[in-house]
């Protein structure tokens, strides 16, 4: 299983735009490949969205934001589990 965290900062008048635009473009694409396994989306009051996904195995990207609407562009970690 591999984490891939996605972070954007949105512009300060792009924050909803940008958040709606992950929500129902952006995560949904990457939802229906077969080795997708789950998804969450966080925002933080610093206009921040982070999308966490999870795969069965290599990882797919969320397309490129539309870029009026980001204050500067995404970062992309990916993590496996640790066993403990």
């Amino acid at each position: 299983m591999i984490a891939r965290m996605w972070e954007v900062r949105a512009s300060r008048s792009g924050f909803d735009e940008l958040l709606s635009w992950v929500c129902d473009k952006a995560v949904p694409a990457l939802e229906v490949l077969p080795q997708h396994v789950s998804s969450d989306v966080y925002s933080s009051t610093d206009h921040r969205i982070v999308v966490i996904t999870k795969w069965r195995n290599t990882p797919e990207s969320l397309p490129a934001p539309p870029e009026k609407l980001v204050a500067r562009a995404p970062h992309v970690w990916d993590f496996t589990p640790v066993d403990r």
